[in-house]
């Protein structure tokens, strides 16, 4: 297996990859107990991703850094967070609960809409949960001893296991998805775990980035054009063939029954039937790092160069939203009265609302 600095580079969005390899080459081995640093200057750290939670906005970032914001995102407060890893992701199913996943494969959660966390699970404790399905499925063929082997590799390497997003459908049943082919359920909040690598087909452990999901459909994108879909939860998966070899950072569902997928080099696909694919024309060429669905059923991707790009035909094309000073962005989120708020390398930034014609009002 690579070495933890160079995975590190390798798992995280081109628009950070630099910052966090130094912050993650430099940390002290305690990461995992040391709070979050508290700090006035909180909301202009460097944030990977941010998101709802109902009316409230929540934003995370590097050495656990999580803040929330009740007035659209003008002013941010920061989160007690236990642990100093970097934080990925972030997902509430209602209000109150939600889990925020990051590097040493950190799963926290939060009963308070997002103003204190406490940690449900690291890269050790899933690494184990790993080797462990692993065991009880183990056989006597060739492909079952090389899957023993990884799994113990995966636990001599120690935390360092990225989870790069997390869904819950409801307050107990959840999933989270990272590096080298993790994929974690819990049907109780959170409190136990179990390893659902045997249940997609992905024995090459590709890099896992993003679920959307739809009703008991659900979809996960990685590297390498890696798409998986399962019909029934996370009962069992099976991939989807994708015209594009590299990687994808986000999958969309819903609109029409469109499926959009993007990723490395501005590549962006739909499809309406998971079978017959079309490109987008983003107008980009740096990676598309993050994106989402607004009310009115557009979709909205940001970049690595800064641009936010706004599709009105269901992904088939997109138009550039001026920015004033564009740095790269690696999460977007709509705010209750239509504008946006993009997460980057200088923090939080609050856009305004969009018109029809792809400009803001």
């Amino acid at each position: 297996m690579i070495n933890t600095k160079l995975r590190t580079c390798l798992l995280t969005v081109a628009a950070t990859s630099q910052l966090l390899c130094t912050s993650m080459a430099n940390a002290e081995p305690d990461v995992l107990d040391r709070p979050a640093v508290m700090s006035k200057r909180a909301a202009n750290a460097v944030m990977l991703t941010v998101t709802r939670a109902a009316a409230r906005l929540v934003a995370g970032g590097e050495r656990g850094i999580i803040v929330y914001s009740d007035d659209g995102g003008k002013a941010w407060t920061q989160a007690k967070v236990p642990v100093s890893v970097s934080i990925t992701n972030l997902n509430f199913p209602n209000a109150r609960l939600g889990w925020a996943v990051g590097h040493s494969g950190i799963v926290l959660h939060s009963t308070d809409a997002g103003a204190t966390w406490v940690k449900q699970l690291d890269g050790h404790q899933a690494a184990a949960l790993v080797l462990s399905a692993t065991k009880q499925a183990a056989g006597d063929s060739d492909e079952s001893r090389r899957a023993l082997a990884d799994a113990e590799r995966l636990v001599a390497d120690g935390s360092d296991k990225p989870f790069f997003d997390v869904h819950f459908f409801d307050a107990n049943n959840g999933l989270v998805v990272g590096a080298y082919g993790l994929i974690l359920a819990t049907a109780d909040g959170g409190k136990t775990w179990s390893s659902q690598h045997l249940r997609i087909p992905n024995p090459k452990g590709k890099h896992l980035y993003s679920i959307s999901t739809v009703g008991k459909d659900v979809y996960i994108a990685g590297e390498q054009g890696a798409l998986f879909h399962s019909s029934d939860g996370t009962a069992q998966f099976e991939e989807i063939n994708t015209p594009y070899a590299g990687t994808f950072f986000g999958v969309l569902t819903g609109g029409e029954q469109r499926l959009n997928v993007f990723g490395l080099r501005g590549n962006a696909y739909w499809t309406v039937d998971g079978k017959n694919w079309q490109k987008s024309e983003t107008g980009a060429s740096n990676t598309l790092a993050a994106g989402t669905r607004l009310k009115d059923g557009s979709l909205a991707l940001v970049d690595e160069a800064g641009r936010v790009m706004i599709s009105r035909d269901g992904g088939a094309s997109f138009r550039q939203v001026p920015i004033a000073k564009p740095s790269p962005l690696t999460g977007i989120t709509q705010v209750a009265d239509g504008g946006l708020v993009v997460s980057g390398v200088r923090g939080l930034t609050r856009i305004a609302a969009i018109d029809q014609g792809g400009q803001t009002k």
